[in-house]
């Protein structure tokens, strides 16, 4: 797919994405980076992070910088802001894209599961959005915060129940701060992305299927899970100069799937128990690989 926007668009621009090592995250940044923006990027596996930087900066040149941090930890989240701060100055944008999630049996779920993704999500977006925002503030600086939403927000997310209400009060998040922090010139919108298949997302919510996104296009009126592309030219339409005026909103990028199907998780109600023990088993074994790398 052809890129929508002219060489040097964001030039100027310092954005940080928050899980932008992989997945989702890595392409917004590859994207923002390409376009000339100085990209710093955060997640708990620095191995993987470093690794992103390089390719990303030998494909493109530029300027890619990373943070080791768990955004769970407030503090800890302080501590980057201001090194980046002292860095080179104020951000001016900011990606929420740290996440985690998995699909489980509401009933099945223990505390500790529900808080894994809470803590991220729901904590992690505000702690970091806080982190920034008072800074912009405090600095007289304009900025732009995008959130990494699901339209679960609007009709719900059975299944998916932690994340489906953390991303809903981060989707609040962005309506409240949108009019409190309009004066200051600060905007904040949220993209809701249908099926988007990358290896970490695909590895809990859709064991056992292929990335190709076969198993995600029913229920999607185009047909189709989204391109990439796609995806990376909304995040640079709200993170450019030129839609100021644009503030407090969740777009979805999701074939109509929401529209005519809900884009929901509704339809694992017909599973078995046999069917459930079965996918718990692959999601485990995939975070197994993660905590893994985390250890490197």
């Amino acid at each position: 797919m052809a890129t929508m926007f002219r060489d040097g668009l964001l030039k100027g621009k310092r954005i940080l994405v928050t899980g932008g090592g992989t997945g989702l995250g890595k392409e917004m940044a590859e994207d923002y980076l390409r376009l000339g923006a100085e990209v710093y990027i955060c997640g708990r596996r620095k191995n993987v992070l470093d690794e992103t930087a390089k390719e990303l900066m030998a494909r493109h040149g530029g300027s890619v910088k990373t943070h080791s941090v768990d955004i769970r930890v407030a503090q800890a989240v302080d501590d980057m802001v201001a090194e980046i701060w002292a860095d080179g100055g104020p951000l001016t944008g900011l990606v929420n894209n740290a996440a985690g999630n998995f699909i489980s049996p509401t009933k099945d779920l223990s505390p500790r599961g529900f808080d894994a993704i809470a803590n991220i999500v729901f904590h992690g977006s505000f702690y970091v959005t806080h982190a920034i925002g008072r800074r912009w503030i405090e600095d007289k600086v304009k900025g732009s915060v995008i959130s990494i939403l699901t339209t679960w927000v609007w009709n719900g997310g059975p299944f998916t129940v932690p994340s489906a209400m953390s991303k809903a009060g981060v989707n609040i998040m962005t309506k409240s701060l949108a009019a409190e922090w309009g004066p200051y010139g600060i905007r904040l919108n949220a993209i809701a992305p249908g099926p988007f298949p990358t290896e970490g997302a695909w590895a809990r919510l859709s064991p056992g299927q292929s990335t190709d996104g076969d198993g995600s296009r029913e229920g999607i009126p185009m047909g189709r899970v989204g391109e990439m592309d796609e995806l990376k030219n909304l995040a640079t339409f709200l993170m450019a100069d030129g839609c100021e005026y644009l503030t407090g909103q969740c777009i979805a990028i999701d074939g109509a799937g929401f529209s005519g199907g809900g884009g929901n998780f509704a339809r694992l109600s017909k599973l078995s128990d046999e069917e459930w023990d079965k996918m718990r088993e692959m999601i485990r074994g995939a975070n197994e690989k993660d905590k893994a790398q985390r250890s490197v």
